[in-house]
């Protein structure tokens, strides 16, 4: 099914939205990410025709991270230097509930970090109390408001930044997160349309 499609059967109209919202939940989006070494070559400062060669160390370790995004323009990450796994969400749910007051509605895709045991193990423990869960589809990442954040860090406070190894891309993906987090307009904007229609 093309992913267009499936965003129109699947999206939440601005009533549910409305509905989450009478409850008191806030909704937060949650979405994970990658990044490499390699750095994201946007515009160089080259002679035309002299392509300009960067030279980067081969690894094939790169950050992890896991970031949630609320529709009043919060942004909140966590780094990792492996691959993520089920507990790696139940942290940061937790490290959610400690900085959100309140009920929350998180959104997010059906990775199987989010299906799995330590999740559903956090939830039966009391996380049920405070948090509910909804699926996104996979194929369509225009309903992640998340995703429109991480193409904003890769894409713009990233661009053209080249990192010798795994902590000094720590260092600068920290210092994007805290440059965009001075954004919210832009945050903001990122949400699906739908709950802006509510």
């Amino acid at each position: 099914m093309p992913a267009n499609h499936a965003a129109e059967l699947f999206a939440p109209p601005a009533r549910i939205y409305k509905g989450y919202a009478r409850e008191g939940r806030t909704i937060v989006w949650v979405d994970e990410s990658g990044f490499s070494l390699l750095p994201g070559l946007v515009r160089t400062d080259a002679p035309r025709g002299r392509t300009p060669v960067v030279r980067v160390p081969l690894t094939n370790d790169p950050l992890s991270a896991i970031s949630a995004v609320t529709l009043d323009g919060r942004l909140l990450l966590a780094i990792h230097a492996h691959a993520l796994r089920g507990p790696d969400a139940v942290r940061f749910l937790a490290h959610l509930l400690r900085r959100l007051p309140g009920k929350l509605l998180v959104l997010w895709d059906g990775a199987p970090l989010h299906r799995g045991q330590a999740v559903k193990d956090f939830l039966a423990a009391g996380g049920a109390r405070r948090v509910r869960l909804e699926q996104l589809p996979g194929d369509a990442p225009e309903l992640n408001g998340d995703a429109g954040v991480w193409n904003q860090l890769k894409r713009v406070e990233l661009r053209n930044v080249c990192c010798r190894d795994l902590p000094h891309l720590r260092h600068h993906l920290r210092l994007a997160t805290a440059r965009l987090r001075r954004k919210p307009r832009i945050i903001r904007a990122c949400a699906p349309q739908a709950v802006h229609d509510g």
